[in-house]
């Protein structure tokens, strides 16, 4: 099988590429890029349009097994192909959860063959309860990239730094939900004016950074591998950058909804605006953006969470935390900071491409012969309106539903196929 592309913009800053020019793909594999490639079986005409490196999205909840009617890995993997996206890594708060050799099997054998591929995650411990360590060492053999308990932090303290010192000794990192729940307990919003004049239960950020310090501090202990989920404070920023600044191996992520909006938006939202850790102020968010252009935020992860209409239709003080991002991440972002001006168009590849794949060692893809062909395309001149009959995931819980867009992933190219993301 053969796949010419034509007149695309290759853009791989990894390596200083930035170039229009053709690129044939033959049997999955780049076999060569330039003028008088002979054409292919499949021709994709990719005039005005950004072909980039393969996005990956390092924080996902597929819901499956055991919730298959919010997600599943076939609707899953079609949200993320219609967000521009090649790889998916999938956290293991599933029922049951990833915490043992079947489940981890089950899950890779169905995922198998899929255009997007999963790459999943396994739990920390038994249960994700907490107090003892999962078969690291089996899971880690049977596929595992990493281990986290998400959806939950690890509460003890012995629990935690033990699992940083195992980890070490496998070269796994461990991925944290910060989160003190003595500290959040029974709060829906961020705590401030916000949530005092619109009269709900607000969660302090002390939450989050109480709980990054300690980590960081058993982190310094241990000399394991540290990758912080989902961070919303410029308190974790700053705790981070220090941390970075040391030497210590930790990297961290941020969710575009935590980039682009604040507890402000919460009473439009309603139950569209719950989401865990909870939107924070409009400093937060400046602090955010100033991180992820300066790199102290490693990765752009969407922390897709993906709830039924049902359960979202309770009303914000009863609705399940969570909203979803595949399908709106990549334009949403380009278009509030890079064609803004706060991000530069390198580092925004970065953290969708190379800088995410680095936290949990997985090797990045490159446009260059004889590389394996896993690539994204984007039109960056595409203006649309997010709506419901966009989302391909089963739920529609989406913070940016109605949001105008600017840029639109394309298609993926993915084991010797081009996949169109829309019709």
């Amino acid at each position: 099988m053969r796949i010419d592309v034509r007149g695309a913009q290759l853009y791989d800053p990894a390596i200083g590429l930035d170039r229009t020019a053709d690129l044939l793909v033959e049997d999955g594999v780049i076999a060569g890029i330039g003028p008088g490639l002979p054409h292919g079986d499949e021709t994709v005409d990719a005039d005005g349009l950004l072909l980039m490196p393969g996005f990956i999205d390092i924080h996902v909840h597929l819901r499956d097994p055991g919730e298959t009617h919010k997600e599943d890995l076939q609707t899953g993997t079609q949200a993320a192909l219609f967000g521009g996206f090649t790889d998916v890594c999938a956290m293991p708060n599933t029922k049951p959860p990833v915490d043992d050799a079947l489940v981890l099997g089950d899950i890779l054998r169905r995922a198998a063959g899929l255009p997007v591929k999963v790459h999943q995650l396994a739990a920390i411990t038994r249960g994700q309860e907490g107090e003892q360590l999962a078969e690291m060492a089996t899971l880690q053999e049977l596929g595992a990239i990493g281990f986290s308990d998400d959806g939950r932090g690890v509460r003890s303290s012995n629990v935690m730094r033990l699992s940083l010192q195992y980890a070490r000794g496998l070269g796994a990192v461990i991925a944290t939900h910060a989160e003190d729940p003595e500290l959040s307990r029974g709060g829906i919003v961020h705590e401030g004016p916000v949530s005092y004049r619109i009269g709900l239960p607000g969660q302090p950020r002390s939450a989050e950074t109480a709980m990054v310090a300690r980590d960081l501090e058993l982190l310094r202990e241990t000399g394991g591998r540290l990758h912080i989920c989902h961070i919303s404070c410029r308190e974790t920023v700053e705790l981070v950058r220090r941390a970075k600044a040391e030497g210590l191996q930790v990297t961290c992520e941020v969710t575009p909804h935590h980039l682009l909006l604040t507890d402000e938006d919460v009473p439009a939202l309603g139950a569209l605006g719950k989401m865990n850790p909870p939107l924070r102020t409009a400093q937060d968010r400046a602090a955010l953006r100033e991180g992820l252009s300066d790199g102290t935020i490693d990765a752009i992860a969407t922390d897709h969470a993906p709830h039924s209409p049902s359960e979202k239709a309770r009303g914000i003080m009863h609705a399940p935390f969570g909203v979803t991002g595949l399908e709106a991440a990549v334009p949403a972002v380009y278009g509030a900071l890079v064609q803004a001006g706060e991000l530069s168009l390198r580092r925004f590849v970065d953290a969708f491409t190379d800088a995410p794949r680095r936290v949990y060692g997985l090797r990045a893809p490159r446009i260059a012969a004889g590389e394996e062909a896993r690539l994204t395309f984007f039109d960056p001149c595409c203006s649309w309106q997010l709506s419901a009959d966009d989302l391909r995931s089963r739920s529609k819980n989406s913070a940016f539903l109605g949001r105008a867009m600017s840029g639109r992933p394309f298609g993926i190219l993915t084991d010797g196929r081009f996949h169109a993301s829309h019709e």
